[in-house]
């Protein structure tokens, strides 16, 4: 008899909370949907039933059409919550927001939230899964994930590869997601910034931290590129967006010092001309865009996996 196969916990929240072997599950899982969209008819029965809610306290596009469609292929419904046009913006809390909405039956509830903890604290209150689909400047675990496929897509491993990535690490979520989800499945770390950017909390056994772009991409197998939070910049962390770019942003003679074969990433949106050229954004090394589209196949996975449907019934 197959052994049924699932996720620990109801909620994903943060890499922290995965081991290596979930994380895996969820990587050979994405594989499987990865599939299905490649298809004709590219939505599955598997989800029938079910209620997904996206609740963005925050602007998104990438991140909340992904979830919307992965839940769509499953054949989930979908409520799109918009915050500033709901009760929130009367004065509601937040709790009683998320009460309602499990009032209404929703089975997965994906929030993305300025303030760090959030989704943790919702999970705690609800009987539906909670998706962190980034908390503050916390984590972001979806796109840690969907970067890991890409990787291991591109390069059919993730162990032992150099991993630099780039810019403000000290305002991602998604710099802190990766750096947990890459080491734990055996990658080396290489983070490269401004002093300002790079707080001490990073230096740690599997990483380290270059302030010289030029050394710090030396050998290197993935770049990935960072966007600068400039809504969070409420201090000068470098002097200027010409400055940062001549000193850390990706150009095509920089791109040449890391491995021939590297490949350049970044979760968008993309500050062209401060973070990256857009000559090495659109070259044949950059896979941004297959960053979005394997985006749909781990959050479907992810969904799927929350679902506590055996694995091999996935397609």
């Amino acid at each position: 008899m197959a052994e049924t196969v699932h996720l620990k916990g109801k909620d994903l929240l943060g890499m922290r909370a995965l081991s290596p072997a979930e994380t895996e599950l969820i990587l050979d899982t994405a594989g499987g949907f990865r599939d299905v969209l490649k298809r004709d008819i590219k939505k599955v029965p598997t989800l029938r039933g079910k209620t997904l809610v996206n609740l963005f306290f925050e602007p998104s596009t990438r991140t909340r059409t992904s979830f919307e469609l992965a839940a769509k292929r499953l054949s989930t419904d979908v409520i799109n919550f918009s915050v500033s046009m709901s009760s929130v913006a009367k004065g509601e809390s937040l709790i009683d927001t998320a009460a309602t909405i499990q009032a209404l039956g929703a089975d997965f509830v994906v929030i993305r939230h300025p303030a760090s903890g959030v989704p943790h604290l919702l999970s705690r209150r609800l009987r539906a899964s909670v998706i962190n689909a980034g908390d503050g400047t916390n984590e972001h675990p979806t796109q840690a994930l969907l970067d890991a496929f890409t990787i291991r897509e591109r390069k059919g491993r993730v162990e032992g590869l150099r991993i630099a990535i780039v810019g403000d690490i000290l305002h991602s979520r998604v710099a802190r997601s990766n750096i947990h989800c890459l080491r734990s499945l055996g990658a080396e770390i290489r983070l490269i910034g401004p002093p300002t950017l790079i707080p001490g909390e990073f230096v740690q056994p599997g990483v380290q931290v270059f302030y010289s772009m030029d050394e710090g991409l030396e050998g290197a197998d993935v770049v990935m590129m960072l966007r600068i939070q400039m809504e969070r910049q409420d201090r000068g962390f470098f002097p200027t967006t010409d400055e940062y770019f001549r000193l850390w942003g990706l150009t095509r003679e920089r791109l040449r010092l890391a491995r021939p074969d590297a490949v350049v990433m970044h979760p968008g949106p993309m500050n062209r001309g401060i973070e990256i050229d857009s000559g090495v954004a659109d070259s044949p090394q950059s896979v941004i865009l297959e960053q979005v589209t394997n985006g749909i196949a781990v959050r479907m996975a992810v969904l799927y996996l929350l679902s506590g449907r055996p694995q091999e019934a996935r397609v």
